[in-house]
């Protein structure tokens, strides 16, 4: 599975000379590669990708006011709902600020607590429960230097932590991989306050691309002008182990396992539990998990609640 994964949405080929994937995979004793964010623009994985969807990008093409004006646009009754609830919430909570940088440990750990808090409602797998995904997201506060950098922003109301992103920037490019809310203020639509706020902050911190990366298709849609294409599927190697795959491959996508419906759902889920969790243990408490969580919630999509 892609390095990163689950964190990480996009996964890519990244090599100096040209390979023939399915070979090598069997060369590194491997029986596939399994991916859910393929960016695929050579076509190294031809036939592989079982299922497509689109990435949400703000792409900065010109001013952040005009940017702004054409999201609203084009939803203008939600935006004007929000820019009350905005207006609202500085006047009578406190007023409105955005920390970028924001290299606060203690608003990090806030965010990573609620995100769990959401993971746990929805009855999505906890991928933050292992050390390694927190340890992986702490070390994005130490990377101030280079061109390849972490970047916290977050939205206060007064001192009171309200919403933000963790994720990596390289350059003008910035991709969040954890977006969090306070719960306890979910009337003020933060999340949504918050994004206008990234926007409008995007040329003072240098970004013109802010990559809100693939699904929450309702949440990110009306910020996002631009997409790009990602694949899900899985690359089987040459030979007997491939085979093999290919076989189970074909079993998966038989049963609906790249459609939106209940085998889909627990496909994504324990593609989750695979890569987050690195014991036989933690997975097994994963699928646990995922049968209690479809027992208690048998109409509840793992991750649909609002980021």
């Amino acid at each position: 599975r892609p390095i990163g994964a689950p964190l990480c949405d996009y996964h890519a080929l990244v090599a100096d000379r040209p390979l023939d994937i399915r070979q090598d995979l069997a060369e590194f004793g491997l029986s596939a590669f399994r991916f859910t964010g393929l960016i695929d623009p050579h076509g190294d994985f031809a036939g592989a990708v079982a299922s497509e969807a689109p990435a949400y990008v703000i792409e900065l093409d010109g001013s952040a006011p005009d940017y702004l004006e054409r999201i609203r646009a084009a939803s203008a009754k939600r935006f004007k709902n929000y820019r009350r609830l905005e207006g609202k919430l500085d006047r009578e909570v406190g007023p409105l600020s955005l920390r970028a940088p924001d290299v606060d440990r203690a608003a990090f750990d806030q965010l990573l607590a609620w995100k769990r808090q959401q993971l746990d409602r929805t009855g999505a797998h906890d991928f933050l429960a292992p050390q390694w995904t927190r340890d992986l997201l702490s070390s994005f506060l130490d990377m101030r230097e280079g061109p390849f950098q972490g970047l916290m922003i977050n939205l206060y109301c007064g001192d009171r932590l309200l919403a933000g992103h963790i994720g990596v920037r390289v350059g003008g490019v910035y991709h969040p991989w954890i977006a969090s809310t306070d719960p306890a203020m979910g009337q003020w639509s933060p999340g949504q306050i918050f994004l206008l706020r990234a926007i409008a902050a995007m040329p003072a911190l240098g970004l013109r691309t802010y990559d809100l990366g693939p699904g929450h298709d309702h949440y990110k849609r009306p910020y996002a002008l631009a997409t790009r294409t990602v694949g899900e599927g899985t690359m089987a190697a040459a030979g007997p182990r491939g085979r093999n795959a290919v076989a189970a491959e074909r079993a998966w996508t038989l049963a609906g396992a790249h459609g939106p419906g209940p085998v889909g759902r627990l496909r994504r889920r324990l593609d989750i539990i695979a890569t987050s969790e690195l014991s036989l243990g933690g997975r097994a408490r994963g699928l646990a998990g995922a049968i209690a969580a479809r027992a208690l919630r048998p109409g509840a999509a793992p991750g649909a609640e609002a980021l």
